[in-house]
């Protein structure tokens, strides 16, 4: 698609759309891109990464929209923010394309904060009003973009009969609330991370998969029922650091998240897709926290994550928003999806 044809990403009751259509999400993680753009000497790592990425066909790219340690730092020190490098953020134009960031379609989303806690107010509220704040300062700014939070997902004191499903007892301390905290106005489409191997247990077990499914599909299921917003779930991976890790793990974890998608996805339900954590290029080794995805050694990641690229891809051309997939198209999808080996 031509640029100048490109809209913003729109949200319509549980799906995202563009132009009218589903778009269904199949993504990564790569925080470092600000850093390495800086310096001419890792520059065209973020070319080479963004390569990389849609050769497999991933759409989207979370990436830190802020300076980290000293240069021109969004925190200045600890509880100390620099509310002018948002304002610079949002309003800024692009120098090659001359588009302002809060009119830039390649823009998907804005997330407030990664992975919010507060410890000290284990009610929630102390969270629930900075979210607020947050969400209706963005918003004023730009409101034409979708607004994420960016919380892990853990259930809270607003809705008791689901806090089993938190992957451990310290997760009902932190002072986050999933339902509720998006529930708050402006607040468009919900986000959900998953790490067992640092919620449940660090040593690899097969029990961390069921997990995974589960924890997706109660959240999806409260992204229809009480929240009518899309999820995404934004983070997740396994590190090759823990203790009996092995790729084909990766793989079957990968492959756990791709289907509970796929499974929402084929009665338009909200899983809106997912962003695994994390891609790097070649040559990038010494910054790999033991969750980098390095296509080029990976063949069979590398196959997988393209597979779910192109299903995504048949449901986002095929269909339009309006037939929640009851169409003769659906057939379509199913006679592809058959023939993998997912």
């Amino acid at each position: 698609m031509e640029a100048d044809e490109w809209e913003m990403v729109q949200k319509k009751g549980t799906q995202f759309v563009v132009n009218d259509q589903p778009f269904y999400v199949n993504g990564f993680n790569t925080y470092w891109l600000m850093v390495f753009a800086a310096d001419d000497s890792t520059r065209g790592k973020v070319t080479e990464v963004f390569k990389h990425a849609s050769s497999v066909g991933m759409s989207v790219c979370r990436t830190w929209a802020f300076n980290d340690g000293q240069w021109r730092a969004l925190q200045k020190s600890p509880s100390l923010y620099d509310e002018d490098v948002f304002k610079t953020v949002l309003n800024r134009v692009n120098t090659f394309t001359n588009i302002t960031y809060k009119e830039d379609p390649t823009i998907f989303a804005w997330e407030l904060i990664n992975e919010p806690r507060c410890t000290s107010d284990s009610s929630g509220d102390t969270l629930q009003e900075w979210i607020k704040e947050m969400a209706f300062y963005v918003k004023s700014i730009d409101p034409k973009h979708l607004l994420e939070i960016g919380v892990e997902g853990f259930y809270g004191p607003s809705t008791p009969q689901r806090v089993q499903l938190n992957p451990n007892s310290y997760a009902q301390q932190v002072g986050t609330d999933f339902i509720r905290n998006h529930q708050v106005l402006g607040v468009d489409f919900a986000s959900v991370h998953m790490y067992p191997d640092s919620w449940i247990s660090q040593s690899i077990s097969d029990s961390h998969l069921p997990f995974i499914k589960s924890w997706m599909e109660a959240h999806i299921e409260d992204a229809e029922k009480y929240l009518e917003m899309p999820v995404i779930f934004a983070e997740f991976g396994v590190s090759a650091k823990d203790p009996g890790y092995n790729s084909s793990y990766r793989d079957n974890l990968i492959n756990t998240v791709y289907k509970t998608i796929l499974n929402s996805t084929k009665k338009g339900g909200s899983g809106a897709g997912s962003l695994v954590w994390q891609l790097f290029p070649d040559g990038t080794d010494y910054m790999d926290d033991g969750y980098a995805i390095i296509l080029s050694k990976s063949p069979s990641t590398s196959t997988m994550i393209s597979l779910q690229s192109t299903r995504l891809d048949l449901f986002n051309s095929l269909c339009s928003k309006r037939c929640h997939w009851g169409c003769k198209k659906k057939n379509v999808f199913q006679k592809v999806s058959y023939r993998d080996e997912l």
